[in-house]
């Protein structure tokens, strides 16, 4: 991968070069890319499909909540990134000493976690293309990811992976999502007035769509390609922007496909090893064809998520091993999947409830990376010479703060139950 950004906030960007108009566009699609696509993994699929069918047309207040919290969350953590050009582990020691371990471990525990569970994801998608066992599947696809870590050029073969299949998941959803006719006049409606408010799902869907590894995937990779500083803020911005829309309309977008198959009277199993509701409505919803289509559609979503998790987990090596050199990183990323690959083969939980609880695990852990990112551009405006951060910005951001740490609140028993679906 590309060489790490040093600690220091006056470092300059990782090639040392100034970069042209066409490297930064490059490198912010594959910031933004690389921060959907972590978002928009297996866990995602999951979750949408598996709390549309038990709320219905709801889950859109959901979705709506989930899209505004991850806004206030990536912009705050893109810009301040941007802003101090240093990691994310770096900024939490320097605002407050010992925080930038804390944050790390929690960090490389959750991704950890994730990366099961994509791993599981990658499982359930052969399963659906081609009829294969999850556990096989997985396998297959872990060593699909760590090939590509191997390669030489595995820094180029991501960015390009993740935005080609980033484009085939959005298509092949978008397809489904029309086929389904889902009561879209209802799903507007209970956006902003559900039925139905639950606390336990938002922490669920927000964790897995900007919780634990994913709220720095899209800052580490924009950093790592060197598009920092004051002077690159507005593209910056706007590439944060960029990816919470694409994210959010993904999200709808699979929650309409799902509820369109609900709302016909399709009952989706959610319960034992083998519950794949996604692939069940994907076939209610085009038969056979739909059900292959699903299989492409969770592999590239898993694979996609099995590659931005390592990716960005291992930028956190860094903090307990600043010499970490890009080989060595490469390297920690192929274990780091390998791992990952063992403990799913090795766990006994039902993919699919495993992929629903790393989404609420990841959102507990959420509130806790954000709340030193906020204190940090309070407390310590050293960090960032010559730039201010926005008072509306900050203002949110501890808003943000305080409804996530609720939510994390109310919300632990209920994740933890998720293990035992």
């Amino acid at each position: 991968m590309d060489s790490a950004t040093s600690g220091r906030p006056d470092a300059p960007a990782p090639s040392g070069l100034v970069q042209t108009a066409a490297d930064r566009r490059s490198s912010l699609v594959a910031a933004v890319f690389l921060m959907a696509t972590s978002a928009i993994g297996p866990g995602f699929i999951t979750q949408t499909a598996t709390f549309t069918a038990t709320m219905g047309a709801a889950f859109a207040f959901g979705i709506l909540a989930s899209v505004l919290i991850d806004f206030v969350v990536q912009l705050n953590i893109w810009r301040i990134v941007a802003v101090t050009r240093m990691r994310a582990s770096d900024i939490a020691n320097a605002a407050i000493p010992g925080a930038g371990y804390v944050l790390a471990v929690l960090i490389i525990f959750g991704g950890l976690i994730f990366n099961i569970g994509n791993i599981a994801g990658s499982g359930l998608g052969l399963n659906a293309l081609v009829g294969l066992d999850p556990k096989i599947g997985g396998a297959l696809s872990a060593l699909v990811a760590i090939g590509i870590f191997s390669s030489k050029r595995a820094g180029v073969a991501v960015d390009r992976i993740i935005v080609v299949l980033g484009l085939v998941m959005i298509a092949l959803t978008l397809f489904v999502a029309f086929t389904s006719a889902p009561p879209v006049g209802e799903a507007l409606r209970q956006t902003v007035w559900p039925d139905e408010i639950n606390f336990a799902t938002i922490t669920t869907i927000v964790g897995g769509t900007v919780g634990g590894y994913i709220t720095y995937a899209g800052a580490h990779r924009m950093l790592d390609k060197g598009t920092v500083g004051i002077e690159n803020l507005g593209p910056v911005t706007r590439a944060a922007l960029s990816g919470i829309a694409v994210t959010g309309v993904m999200r709808f977008v699979l929650f309409l496909a799902v509820l369109g198959v609900v709302a016909g009277g399709v009952t989706l199993d959610l319960s034992g090893q083998a519950a794949n509701p996604a692939a069940q409505a994907f076939y209610a919803a085009t038969g056979e064809l739909g059900l292959r289509l699903f299989g492409v559609v969770l592999w590239a979503a898993a694979i996609t998520s099995v590659i931005g998790a390592a990716y960005t987990s291992v930028t956190f090596f860094n903090t307990f091993n600043p010499r970490l050199t890009e080989r060595g990183r490469a390297w920690s990323t192929v274990v780091f999947i390998a791992v990952s690959l063992a403990a799913y083969l090795v766990i006994g939980t039902a993919p699919a409830a495993l992929l629903v609880f790393v989404g609420g695990f990841n959102g507990l852990i959420l509130p806790i990376g954000l709340t030193i990112f906020i204190y940090a551009a309070w407390a310590r405006p050293d960090l960032m010479p010559g730039y201010r951060h926005p008072l509306w910005l900050t203002v949110l951001g501890v808003l943000t703060c305080a409804l996530t740490w609720w939510m994390g609140y109310r919300s632990i028993g209920p994740i933890f139950a998720f293990l035992s679906m």
